[in-house]
């Protein structure tokens, strides 16, 4: 992942016509926030990461959803929405603060990003990575009710000290068979970052799942 620094708005603007929310008020440091928020969610899996920065996301978006978008996509990061995100506000929103090129595909993503997990395509339809270059893989953002009132699964791996449980509500039933199947094609594969309100969880390839 880089951290993101284009050029943020402090109060609403308009692009094309349409009367878009703000970005960042500081758009360096508050990026800077959230991607390293972002990385302690990865070092530690499974972990509730708040985020100290909030926005008025335009919805469906929760906030840690936006300011990750803010945080780590650019024009060089082409990005795919599930079906509840594809209106005119929000993808206005998303080319206007972060000049982000929108794919219809899902497995041509950088990131894919769902507000609805019932819109969750299946983690083979993602790009996992080249042979050579594991790192070019899709990275799933899904945005989720809860962290804590889904089943409980149990998380082991780098990152976990011994293993973790973890509640996350509103998979989809396939989800964590997939996820077993993601976890076979290491050091290829996608990673997850889960969102909830202004909080995240991180999800990286290594992380083993019982369901």
């Amino acid at each position: 992942m880089t951290v993101q620094s284009g050029t943020f708005a402090e109060g609403a603007v308009s692009s094309a016509g349409v009367s878009l929310k703000p970005g960042f008020v500081d758009p360096v440091f508050d990026a800077q926030a959230v991607f390293r928020a972002a990385l302690l969610a990865t070092a530690y899996p499974g972990r509730v990461v708040p985020l100290d920065r909030t926005l008025t996301a335009p919805r469906p978006f929760s906030s840690a959803t936006a300011a990750l978008c803010l945080s780590l996509m650019d024009f060089e990061t082409p990005a795919w929405l599930d079906n509840s995100l594809d209106c005119g506000e929000l993808t206005a929103w998303l080319r206007f603060h972060c000049s982000l090129p929108l794919t219809e595909t899902a497995g041509e993503a950088r990131f894919a990003i769902v507000s609805d997990p019932a819109n969750l395509p299946r983690l083979c339809e993602l790009h996992p990575g080249d042979a050579e270059y594991p790192d070019r893989s899709t990275t799933l953002i899904i945005q989720v009710p809860s962290f804590t009132d889904g089943p409980t699964t149990t998380w082991t791996g780098p990152g976990v000290n011994g293993s973790i449980p973890v509640g996350i509500a509103g998979l989809p039933f396939w989800f964590w068979a997939d996820w077993d199947l993601n976890s076979e094609l290491y050091p290829r594969g996608i990673d997850v970052v889960f969102t909830s309100g202004n909080a995240v969880i991180g999800l990286p390839r290594t992380i083993k799942v019982e369901a």
